[in-house]
């Protein structure tokens, strides 16, 4: 039989939404580069080459920029409450790791919602520090996790069953 206290409440992993996948996006820029070829040639020889190299330049940076949002999206949050304790950790890009620990007890989900645009921020809150959850979600994804998450500690502040 498991141990009541490390029994998990709630878990979540949160990680930016991409709407486009690697292979997706190595045929839209190989496409994007043959488009631009063709778009290039008759400059190209008509004498006006400086316009064929420009326009090299907007698919390289087209690329960089694709390239650096696949980066971002190896980002992640991760959320782990049991009745003793809610672990938060913050993933980066390159993996380096960054970790609270609350006492579900004391712990406090603070949110800011705007009347026009819904909820823009959510946040930890315990001994005077604030960790904000979630900033890469969308309003309606950051209230459902703040909902969640809310009813979440609200069983976890009941303490542990058993059984």
């Amino acid at each position: 039989m498991s141990d009541p206290f490390e029994r998990k409440i709630y878990e979540a992993r949160l990680t930016p939404h991409r709407s486009m996948t690697r292979q997706t996006f190595y045929v839209f820029i190989m496409v994007f580069c043959c488009g631009q070829v063709l778009f290039a040639l008759p400059f190209f020889f008509m004498g006006a080459w400086p316009v064929a190299g420009f326009m090299g330049l907007d698919a390289l940076g087209l690329y960089i920029a694709f390239r650096l949002s696949f980066s971002a999206a190896r980002r992640q949050e991760t959320l782990d409450l049991t009745p003793l304790e809610l672990v938060f950790a913050q993933i980066g890009t390159r993996g380096q790791r960054r970790e609270w620990r609350f006492n579900p007890s004391w712990v406090r989900l603070e949110q800011t919602v705007h009347e026009e645009f819904g909820t823009e921020r959510v946040a930890l809150v315990s001994r005077g520090e604030s960790v904000e959850i979630g900033a890469f979600l969308g309003p309606d994804q950051k209230a459902e996790l703040a909902r969640d998450l809310n009813r979440a500690l609200i069983d976890a502040r009941m303490g542990a069953r058993f059984s």
